[in-house]
């Protein structure tokens, strides 16, 4: 694929798991079987967020991937947080204070019209709680997902799953308890945005190096894109709805600002595999039983799924 280069380094984004532990292992050793050893173990590979719900092992995938940079000492990692990985960590307490000072509940405010409906979580700690945490524990009162075509497992995220992985009934504050620690510092270290340099994709005219952002959802059309970076990075926990954590059609298409420095975005979020020159949207799972997880490999722009099959 490349040569192991730093300028033709390869570097693979992993679409979302949603707790498909059997889906990340395939993927992995599909990975590790398609790459030529030196260049998958010098490998940097950005996970692109949502780690957990939807399916039952999220707490053996959190195991996995805490473990790799042991398993793999030479790869560079970077976990993103997605909006669920967010809302998650915002239950357990893993996410840093507002910096201006405010409290968790000035969130609340703008969606409070949703509270009975999505039926926000009110039982220990809910006080002082940030309108994700709420919502992700929270029991949805309409069952049935139109935009899907699924049932909620029990909450607007589908949370259920995680906590049972846990061994606790979903909305259960024994959640805060059960969670291990290494698994909190895991949730508290994820970033809500990359950025790097010099990253090599195939070009109609061979490998170009351009700058890469990967965040999860994207970011917005018609908003200082220098500004999304700025309160990105600072993980800025005042906004009740990070947009480019969790919007949809705002975020699917590159800033027009970026076009004036070539520049590679790469997000999971949208439940489609979508690479259209330099927008890349890694999420062909979706989070859906049926579905493959699959990542892309840099720079030649391969997809690998976990249901390949390889020569093992």
């Amino acid at each position: 694929m490349a040569s192991s280069d730093i300028k033709h380094r390869v570097l693979i984004c992993i679409g979302d798991i949603h707790g498909y532990i059997t889906k990340l292992q395939n993927l992995w050793s599909n990975l590790e079987t398609l790459i030529p050893p030196p260049d998958f173990q010098h490998a940097h590979i950005v996970f692109l967020g949502d780690y957990c719900d939807r399916s039952p092992d999220t707490r053996k995938v959190l195991d996995f991937l805490i473990e790799l940079p042991s398993k793999y000492p030479k790869q560079s990692h970077v976990l993103l947080a997605g909006n669920h990985d967010f809302a998650f960590a915002a239950f357990v307490g893993a996410i840093p204070p507002p910096p201006d000072g405010s409290e968790f509940c000035d969130t609340w405010k703008e969606f409070q019209a949703s509270e009975e409906k999505e039926g926000w979580y009110k039982d220990y700690g809910y006080e002082k709680m940030h309108l994700q945490g709420r919502r992700w524990a929270g029991k949805i009162t309409v069952k049935f997902n139109a935009a899907k075509g699924t049932e909620y497992k029990s909450s607007i995220y589908d949370a259920g799953t995680t906590f049972e992985s846990y061994g606790v009934p979903h909305g259960s504050p024994d959640l805060m308890k059960a969670v291990p620690d290494e698994h909190k510092k895991f949730l508290a270290d994820l970033v809500w945005i990359h950025e790097e340099d010099n990253v090599g994709i195939e070009t109609e005219n061979g490998v170009e190096f351009c700058k890469l952002i990967a965040v999860h959802g994207g970011l917005e059309r018609g908003k200082d894109v220098g500004e999304q970076i700025k309160y990105l990075k600072a993980k800025d926990t005042r906004i009740p709805k990070v947009e480019p954590l969790s919007g949809r059609k705002s975020v699917w298409d590159n800033p027009q600002e970026l076009s004036k420095t070539p520049t590679i975005v790469v997000s999971g979020h949208h439940g489609k595999l979508h690479v259209d020159g330099l927008r890349m949207i890694i999420d062909e799972g979706g989070g859906l039983p049926q579905n493959p997880v699959a990542a892309i490999v840099l720079p030649s722009k391969t997809i690998v799924r976990d249901t390949d099959k390889t020569n093992r």
